[in-house]
């Protein structure tokens, strides 16, 4: 086992805690930044480039059949082969958090539509589930059976938040394990089914899984309701005949207390486990080899590679299985560098260099080696580890493409996340998509006072239909602060007066003449 110094990291601000790797033939993408993406790449899934010791990142598109996929951190991933003899493969992503802080209950399949040198284009579909759909979490793992030639992806783990009715005021995003129940997902029907287990009794988060055939073998983890890591191996077996599916749990002897440790497949057959907590401040330094086969697993303590002083001594380490026997892993350096989010990072190799050759994958690895941020319930998550599934191989990569941070506009002041109005109430931290032709902005509106400027169609209470209609027409549009002001400034409109037409006189009046001696008895009469 060797250890290489990763020296040098780019853009390492977009690099935080519960991001996920993904492998596809050899190429890594990065998914699941903390904040919503920017305009420089608005799917929020980049191609990295580790070469000489630093890293570069590739702006990656989605096809417009695409579903939206927003970034979640610390979601499950694992690998769908639709054939073994191929290496094309598809990632099932389920839960996570937004960066919001919610939980996602969705399941995604992203697939890689086309690469080339100068666009990478991704395919992401939402998949419609039924039945007994797991509750949103995070910190589980997925895993893909096969058993008398079907497939299922297996669910188990992770936390939520407490139930609503449970909430108070004090422990409002409070976190509790989820119930230690088995779900079955058949994505061909859409159909869910759980599965309660009287061998598993508490709920597990940050465990290890690995799948071959119809076994998944679960190790260590850690429970929020005890405060401990397992020491129990599981072993669970799923039959898949043509009626209901049958699901069994053993427990072995021979288990690891461990919990958020990261697996690496060495050979057909053998992996390597490294890394993780033995307690809530205490790393776990020792390495495992685990062998698999038929209805058997063996794990036996290996030789620990040559920690570095910074490694031993470092109160938290992070990192993720690379792939092909490598291991990415990270301490923080925020005491030792100017920018506090920066990290150290080393590749440690667990194969050898004779040994490092391209292999088909016989088993499935499920690690969930990414914790909570700090401010949650437990010590434990502060140690906020990252999620790498991919090994750091050199890529065509063109440097005019690759993403630079610096040349991100700063869209706190500009673009889409300004103050439109003295209401706005539009934060890129907090804002969720409102209308459903959104994706990863808000939308906008011109106001054609003056120069113009724009503003948020939230903002306005602009309805969909409304926005829509706007959009299309060719019609100006004045935000709610101008539109008085532009009717008071618009030139009156011509008032056409009617003609009155004069009316006929009806003829001449006659008058009667009256005598004098009639005029004063008139008189007389009217004064009396």
């Amino acid at each position: 086992m060797s250890l290489q110094v990763v020296s040098a990291v780019s853009n390492s601000s977009l690099l935080q805690p519960g991001f996920s790797l993904l492998n596809f033939g050899g190429h890594v993408f990065f998914f699941g930044q903390k904040g919503w993406p920017k305009r420089s790449c608005p799917t929020g899934v980049f191609l990295l480039d580790i070469k000489q010791n630093e890293l570069k990142m590739k702006p990656a598109a989605f096809s417009k059949d695409s579903c939206y996929l927003p970034p979640l951190r610390y979601p499950a991933l694992c690998t769908l082969r639709d054939n073994a003899e191929f290496d094309e493969c598809q990632y099932i992503i389920h839960g996570g958090k937004t960066p919001n802080n919610d939980l996602s209950d969705k399941i995604y399949v992203l697939s890689l539509v086309s690469k080339n040198s100068k666009k990478i284009m991704f395919q992401c579909v939402e998949k419609d589930l039924g039945g007994d759909v797991p509750e949103a979490r995070y910190g589980h793992t997925i895993n893909v059976v096969h058993s008398r030639g079907k497939s299922m992806s297996v669910i188990f783990g992770g936390r939520s938040y407490t139930p609503l009715a449970q909430r108070t005021t004090e422990k409002w995003n409070s976190v509790v394990d989820c119930l230690p129940s088995v779900f079955l997902v058949d994505f061909e029907f859409g159909c869910c089914t759980s599965y309660v287990l009287p061998e598993l009794q508490d709920g597990l988060s940050f465990h290890v899984s690995v799948a071959r055939n119809d076994t998944i073998y679960i190790l260590g983890g850690h429970s929020l309701q005890n405060n401990t890591r397992s020491p129990s191996l599981y072993r669970l077996k799923v039959d898949l005949p043509l009626g209901s599916p049958a699901v069994t749990c053993t427990i072995l002897p021979g288990g690891i207390s461990v919990s958020s440790a990261i697996v690496t497949q060495t050979g057909d057959t053998e992996f390597v486990l490294v890394g993780g907590y033995q307690s809530d401040n205490q790393k776990r330094l020792a390495c495992n080899t685990i062998v698999l086969e038929d209805n058997k697993i063996e794990i036996v303590e290996r030789v620990s590679p040559d920690w570095t002083p910074d490694i031993k001594h470092c109160r938290m380490w992070f990192g993720c299985d690379m792939g092909k026997g490598s291991v990415l892993l990270g301490i923080p350096g925020a005491t030792k560098q100017l920018i506090s989010d920066a990290n150290y990072f080393y590749i440690l190799r667990c194969k050898g260099a004779e040994e490092d050759k391209e292999e088909e994958p016989a088993a499935q690895i499920c690690s969930q080696t990414s914790t909570e941020d700090p401010g949650d319930s437990t010590p434990f998550e502060d140690s906020e580890e990252f999620c790498f599934s991919a090994e750091a191989n050199s890529f065509d990569v063109d440097d005019t493409d690759t993403y630079n941070e610096d040349d991100e506009e700063d869209e706190s002041e500009t673009g889409y996340w300004i103050t439109c109005c003295a209401s706005c109430n539009i934060d890129i931290n907090t804002w969720v998509p409102f209308y459903s032709t959104e994706l990863n902005k808000p939308a906008m509106i011109l106001c054609s006072s003056g120069a113009g400027h724009w503003v948020h169609a939230q903002c306005m209470d602009l309805s969909e239909t409304m926005l829509l209609r706007l959009s299309e027409a060719n019609i100006k549009y004045f935000c709610n602060e101008h539109v008085d002001l532009n009717k008071g400034l618009q030139t009156p409109k011509k008032v056409v007066h009617l003609k009155k037409q004069p009316m006929k006189p009806l003829g001449k009046k006659k008058t009667m003449k009256l005598s004098t001696p009639m005029k004063k008895s008139f008189l007389r009469r009217l004064f009396e």
